[in-house]
């Protein structure tokens, strides 16, 4: 039941203005999916829907475009908990070891984690390199992987 009334949540903001919560949930109640705004709050969030201006000074309801990334996130930490041994920083280059042959999947799931500070990264066998906008950058990644990987 959640998740097909979350495709309809989907479906109706992609279909239409939807500038309430109040909104969605008659929509839903037409479709004949009966709910509470509760229910509905804790949907957007779990949908990561936010509101935009439309540019006639109102707002509604639209995915984010940070959606596919957010819910590969997860996903991703977890390839980087299971492959990742040592991670060490030299100037705004980080370099990650890996266990042998998962360099590659470190740094896809780095990459697709739209870092912002992050300007590319190259894989080997057992080695990753990531390259920083600065030394701070690197600094931070670090320090950030290091406390995720505990």
């Amino acid at each position: 039941m959640k998740s097909r009334r979350q495709q309809y949540i989907l479906d109706i903001i992609q279909n239409g203005t939807v500038e309430t919560q109040e909104q969605l949930l008659a929509a839903l109640q037409e479709r004949g999916i009966k709910s509470t705004q509760a229910t509905i709050s804790r949907d957007i969030k779990e949908l990561h829907l936010m509101k935009e201006p439309t540019g006639s000074g109102t707002y509604r309801y639209t995915v984010s475009a940070r959606k596919a990334s957010l819910n590969i996130a997860g996903r991703m930490r977890t390839i980087l908990k299971e492959s990742v041994i040592s991670i060490d920083s030299a100037q705004n280059i980080v370099v990650i070891r890996t266990m042998p042959g998962l360099a590659n999947g470190a740094c896809a799931a780095l990459d697709s984690m739209d870092l912002p500070d992050l300007v590319g990264s190259l894989a080997g066998d057992d080695t990753a390199i990531l390259i920083m906008r600065d030394n701070g950058a690197a600094v931070n990644l670090c320090r950030g992987m290091k406390q995720m990987l505990q």
